[in-house]
C-alpha cells in the first residue's frame, strides 16, 4: 500500500474522534456493514465503468474490500489518521491511500469511477467537493456513484412521530458528534449535484427501512430475519426510493 500525506487537515475538526462510537449511536452498525454494503455494491455494478476507482472516505476499509473485487486498484482519500493507519495495516498493495481532506487533496490522475457512500453529509461544503469531482477528478466518461442516508426513511419519519427528532431532515446531537452537517433527501441531494455542474443520469433508493439501525442489529442477532426478507426489502426499495435507508445518484460530467 502506498500512503501519501497531501493537503492541510482542518484543525477545527477532529476526524479521529468523529469516527468513534458515542453515547447516542455507533459510527457503523452491523446493519450497515453486513446488509447495506452488499446491496450498495449490487446497485453500483450496472454503472461501473472499466478503469480505475477513487473512494472518498474509506473509514476502516470495509467497503473498500468490496470495491477491490471489481477494480485492480482503488485510491482512498481519508481525513482520519486513525482510519488511514487501519487501512495500511489491513489492506494490500492494491490500495493507494492518501491522508487528506477532500477540500485540500491534490490528486495526480483522473478516475472512471468515484465512490462516495455515506460521506457527503459529513462535509462542511458539499457542493465544493462535488464541483472538484466534476471539474478535477472525473474522466470525460467517468461516473460518480453517490449514496447518502435518507431523511425520509420510514425509520426517521417514525422517530419524528415519536417525538425523538423534530423533523425528517434534522441532524441529531449524536449525528453531529459523528460529523454530520446535513440530512439529505432525493431533492436536496440532486440540488447539490446540479449546483456542482454534475449531470444526474440515474436516481434510486437502496433498501426499504422502517426500523432504526440499532433495532436492525438486534434483529440480525436472531433467526427471524431471513435472506429472503432482506431481498424483499431491497426489491420494495426499488419501487419506493423515497422510503429507503439510503438514496443513490449516478452522476456524470455535464456536456
Amino acid at each position: 500500500m502506498s500512503h501519501e500525506r497531501d493537503g492541510a487537515i482542518d484543525a477545527t475538526r477532529n476526524y479521529d474522534a468523529e469516527l468513534r462510537d458515542n453515547a447516542g449511536r455507533k459510527y457503523a452498525y452491523n446493519f450497515d456493514l453486513d446488509v447495506m454494503h452488499p446491496f450498495m455494491v449490487r446497485s453500483f455494478i450496472p454503472f461501473f465503468q472499466t478503469g480505475n476507482c477513487l473512494e472518498l472516505g474509506s473509514y476502516l476499509g470495509d467497503f473498500t474490500k468490496r470495491l477491490l473485487k471489481h477494480f485492480d486498484q482503488v485510491t482512498c482519500v481519508e481525513a482520519s489518521g486513525d482510519a488511514v493507519a487501519h487501512l495500511e495495516s489491513t489492506l494490500g498493495d492494491a490500495v493507494r491511500c492518501v491522508h487528506a481532506t477532500f477540500e485540500d487533496v491534490q490528486l495526480d490522475r483522473h478516475f472512471e469511477n468515484i465512490v462516495l457512500t455515506h460521506v457527503l453529509e459529513h462535509l462542511d461544503d458539499p457542493v465544493l467537493v462535488l464541483r472538484r469531482i466534476n471539474e478535477e477528478w472525473l474522466t470525460d466518461n467517468g461516473r460518480l456513484l453517490l449514496v447518502c442516508p435518507n431523511a425520509n426513511a420510514p425509520s426517521r419519519q417514525i422517530a419524528v412521530k415519536m417525538g425523538l427528532i423534530p423533523h425528517n431532515a434534522a441532524v441529531t446531537d449524536a449525528e453531529r458528534q459523528h460529523g454530520h452537517r446535513i440530512t439529505y433527501s432525493l431533492d436536496t441531494l440532486e440540488r447539490d449535484a446540479r449546483a456542482a455542474g454534475l449531470k444526474v443520469i440515474h436516481r434510486s433508493g437502496i433498501f426499504f427501512k422502517a426500523l432504526a439501525n440499532f433495532q436492525w442489529d438486534r434483529l440480525l442477532a436472531t433467526d427471524i430475519i431471513s435472506q429472503d426478507y432482506l431481498e424483499g426489502c431491497y426489491q420494495l426499495g426499488q419501487l419506493y426510493p423515497d422510503l429507503c435507508a439510503s438514496i443513490f445518484l449516478v452522476c456524470e460530467k455535464a456536456g
